[in-house]
């Protein structure tokens, strides 16, 4: 049954697929700007610029430039970089794993101190202590990444010295980031947590769990808990894609190689392959999360299938 609901799902994200690339590539063609103007010299001569052109096939109508390629894409080919001159695979290739590093431990990190933070607030019986966990998720809420990026930087960096400013080259380097990406999922993830095991503690087998006489603790983890996990485990899914999105500004910030710094050059050089590239790739991240969080609900709870069947 699982395996039928996964390839259902799958069939879906075919034509999203396609939309999304669509939607990629237009927004791309339709930025201000010529990548061509970053490969011509001083004094060049207008056919040297058509020559340049007519390489790079940007002479072409926009449809017949989608179709070579997203034709090119399906065939794992991304084309060839403008301004870099090399092929757009590598260069993703080359950067993905800083990402893919990056939004593992952000992943983590924010998983694990937000279900925390939620349960704290959730079940704690000292006010304090609840305003505290909920300013926290307001605050996570709500402060842009790279203004808080700016923030670690001043404090951590520059007038404390513990980590390093930019780079990738030690494992401090990570912290900041990881900090930074992470601190906003905390808040999403300790609220959906607060929230659902404040609504499961209303139920009444809860009072008749309380009747029986167990303690606190043992329902909490032995029953709250369980049945909260449902809605966690798909914003957790959800969040799989979100964190390399969420990672393109905190890169570039950071200095930090990945797509995202990759993807803000590119944009400034209106290096089209290259953008389209990164873009994608995001893209597919988000719908791959998607599609797992709808499976992980689906095989955690059976009536999300019998609802699609």
């Amino acid at each position: 049954m699982i395996i039928k609901y996964t390839l259902q799902r799958l069939l879906m994200l075919i034509p999203v697929s396609l939309s999304i690339s669509v939607v990629i590539f237009l927004v791309v063609h339709l930025l201000p700007g010529d990548p061509i103007d970053n490969l011509m010299r001083v004094g060049s001569s207008p056919e040297d610029r058509l020559a340049m052109t007519v390489k790079y096939g940007l002479d072409r109508t926009l449809i017949e430039q989608y179709l070579l390629w997203i034709r090119s894409v399906l065939s794992g080919d991304f084309g060839q970089a403008i301004v870099l001159r090399r092929p757009v695979s590598d260069l993703i290739w080359q950067n993905l794993p800083y990402s893919l590093t990056l939004g593992a431990l952000a992943f983590a990190f924010s998983s694990i101190v937000g279900m925390i933070a939620g349960t704290i607030s959730a079940v704690a019986k000292n006010p304090a202590v609840e305003q505290v966990v909920k300013a926290f998720i307001l605050l996570g809420s709500t402060v842009p990444s790279f203004w808080l990026a700016l923030l670690m930087i001043l404090l951590f960096s520059v007038t404390l010295g513990w980590f390093p400013v930019s780079g990738a080259k030690t494992w401090t380097a990570l912290v900041l980031p990881v900090l930074t990406i992470g601190f906003g999922g905390i808040a999403l993830v300790a609220r959906v947590t607060r929230v659902a095991l404040v609504e499961i503690a209303r139920q009444d087998f809860v009072t008749l769990l309380h009747a029986k006489g167990l303690s606190r603790s043992t329902i909490l983890f032995r029953h709250l808990l369980p049945h909260a996990f449902l809605p966690v485990v798909t914003i957790l899914a959800l969040r799989i894609g979100w964190i390399l999105g969420g990672a393109v500004t905190v890169e570039f910030v950071f200095g930090r190689p990945g797509l995202g710094s990759l993807l803000i050059r590119a944009l400034g050089q209106r290096d089209y392959p290259v953008v389209q590239g990164c873009l994608l790739m995001l893209a597919l991240a988000v719908m791959l999360g998607t599609l797992i969080g709808d499976v992980a609900q689906a095989a955690l709870d059976p009536r999300v299938r019998e609802a699609t069947t």
